[in-house]
């Protein structure tokens, strides 16, 4: 089986999922910043209220979009989204603490593999082909991410690392699992996210003694991450991945890796590296060409 098969006649979908993956990266770039701007709760509590948004906005969507069948609409979309929920929420608890127990560079550096490991799951479990050009342009993005970290690669400590490969698998996995499951709404996935992140963080409150009480700025902080930054970024990506490749879903995503700093430069003031701008300059310009050569791609004429 070749690696690099010619795709199939391209989904007529396509383009619209671009736009709406490029959309959910924009959300989800502006985390830091929102995060920034918190006095004084900490990860795990922002990880449970965050996540009790997000289960409130997927309940409510879910149900306007079904008419109010919310039950219809999660026995449709199965144990794939179960599964999918899972992964996810995992991932943004592993994402939580590879912030708190590495470097941001590390954990970014990290994450970025996440487009690679998701083609190569999906080209195992779905038969998902890898064209030579979302292969490269991959590279270039981890790439650019490489000089975006190139401060601080070396530093960090072993159980954040860890947990931060943890969060780019669980994403990748999250994102094979939607292929999975495209014939249908999966929508009802993130909701499963919410409520096993939700489950994960007051767990976390319980054990640590953190306490669940926030402030009312914190909490409406949490809200809008709820909200706007996880849910509806989600809803647009969950949309978006009936349309689009594995492999391609997370790499057009990464715009949540090149943006976030600079949403924080301009908000709070913490300026960029020169690392950073070049190193983001690199990851746009592969997501671009990724998202260009997708649009434009024509019927294949045979099978390499």
């Amino acid at each position: 089986m070749a690696i690099f098969p010619a795709l199939p006649v391209e989904d007529p979908g396509y383009a619209r999922g671009v736009v709406l993956v490029l959309i959910a990266g924009v959300l989800w770039s502006v985390a830091g910043l929102i995060v920034r701007l918190m006095h004084e709760a900490n990860e795990w509590q922002i990880l449970f209220y965050r996540s009790i948004a997000l289960v409130i906005t997927l309940l409510t969507y879910i149900a306007l979009r079904n008419n109010g069948r919310l039950k219809t609409a999660f026995r449709s979309a199965g144990k794939n989204a179960v599964w999918a929920g899972v992964f996810l929420g995992t991932g943004f608890a592993s994402w939580i603490f590879a912030m708190t127990h590495t470097t941001i560079a590390n954990a970014l550096f990290i994450l970025a593999a996440s487009p690679l490991i998701a083609a190569v799951i999906a080209r195992i479990i779905l038969g998902e082909p890898i064209r030579r050009l979302t292969f490269g342009c991959m590279t270039v993005a981890i790439l650019g991410i490489l000089v975006m970290v190139g401060e601080g690669a070396l530093i960090g400590t072993l159980s954040g690392n860890a947990f931060a490969l943890v969060a780019a698998f669980a994403f990748a996995i999250f994102s094979v699992t939607l292929r999975m499951g495209k014939a249908v709404d999966m929508t009802p996935a993130v909701c499963w996210a919410g409520l096993w992140a939700t489950l994960i963080g007051g767990t976390m409150l319980a054990l640590t003694q953190s306490g669940f009480s926030v402030s009312l700025h914190d909490a409406l902080l949490c809200a809008l991450l709820g909200f706007v930054q996880v849910g509806m970024g989600l809803i647009l990506f969950t949309i978006g991945s009936r349309h689009i490749p594995a492999g391609e879903l997370t790499l057009l995503s990464l715009t949540e890796v090149v943006l976030g700093p600079v949403w924080v430069w301009l908000g709070v003031g913490e300026v960029p590296s020169l690392y950073t701008v070049v190193g983001g300059l690199i990851v746009l310009g592969a997501i671009a060409a990724q998202a260009l050569s997708g649009v434009r791609r024509r019927p294949p004429v045979g099978v390499m």
